[in-house]
């Protein structure tokens, strides 16, 4: 797989010599791996005059960071709804696609980081809370019926298990590093396995949706909700007896304990060893 990139185009709270507000593109790199190093992934930032915003300027940008990077990436990530139509434009126009995405983890912490050292330095600052990204509730869709998993079930593993990843036989998947969480070795990560004797197709059908994560909802039938894209939700499982919606909420409270980290696994039959897909995942928490 290529480089994955991450992008956002915005206004900043820093205004120009004639009170508008000064615009910035943020590209990084994506982390996949758990070895991955974020300090050393490729980073790029320009500032743009209110008077320019377009996707002319922005593809001309891209440009500029694909040249300085030396490679190009095989996608780019953006959770920017409002921007939709802007981003993608100029990254068609590359001839490289853009998708919606919560999975955008390097940008967030970036930006966050941005946010609290390298604006306020910045002539004409004004401090101010940056506008929040407003996520639609998205409305649950059933899996496709040759997909719906035969089993599935609530699993743990502590984090330091996870420093073995990059041996383990996985056919779809993607990870980070969980230091960047703030998560300790001994911590208990939750996860889902999904069994299905179609694996590798499920997996393969999961890969392409931009996986953000898991959750349960407790709202009238008791769901296991896989959410992707920006505003896309799917149905694992909907359930009511007692001892599963315990067990659910357990996932939930573990997933608070380890700040937001919890995973997917999608293999054949309990006996394999290899994965037909796994997926370190992270609750968004999007500026």
């Amino acid at each position: 797989m290529g480089s994955i990139w991450e992008i956002d185009f915005y206004s900043r709270p820093i205004l120009d010599e004639n009170q508008k507000k000064v615009w910035e593109v943020l590209v990084c790199e994506s982390l996949t791996d758990i070895r991955a190093k974020p300090d050393a992934l490729f980073r790029f930032a320009k500032y743009c005059p209110s008077t320019q915003v377009n996707s002319v300027w922005l593809r001309t940008a891209l440009e500029e960071a694909i040249a300085q990077a030396g490679v190009t990436p095989v996608k780019f990530r953006f959770f920017r709804r409002q921007m939709n139509n802007m981003i993608t434009k100029a990254c068609q126009d590359l001839g490289i696609p853009a998708q919606p995405s919560r999975r955008t983890l390097a940008l967030n912490l970036w930006l966050q980081q941005r946010m609290e050292e390298v604006y306020p330095q910045e002539p004409g600052y004004q401090a101010a809370t940056n506008p929040s990204v407003r996520m639609e509730v998205p409305l649950p869709q059933r899996l496709p019926d040759a997909l719906i998993g035969q089993q599935w079930a609530f699993v743990t593993l502590e984090a330091a298990a996870f420093a073995d990843m990059p041996e383990w036989e996985i056919g779809f998947g993607e990870a980070f590093p969980l230091e960047i969480a703030g998560v300790k070795p001994d911590t208990k990560i939750p996860g889902v396995i999904v069994l299905s004797p179609r694996a590798m197709p499920l997996a393969g059908w999961m890969s392409g949706l931009e996986l953000a994560n898991i959750k349960f909802d407790s709202k009238e039938t008791p769901q296991l909700l896989l959410e992707t894209g920006v505003t896309e939700s799917w149905i694992l499982a909907s359930f009511k007896d007692p001892q599963t919606i315990a067990e659910a909420k357990g996932f939930e409270n573990a997933k608070q304990q380890a700040n937001g980290v919890h995973f997917l696994a999608v293999q054949a039959n309990p006996e394999v060893e290899a994965f037909a897909g796994f997926w370190l995942l992270q609750e968004p928490n999007l500026p």
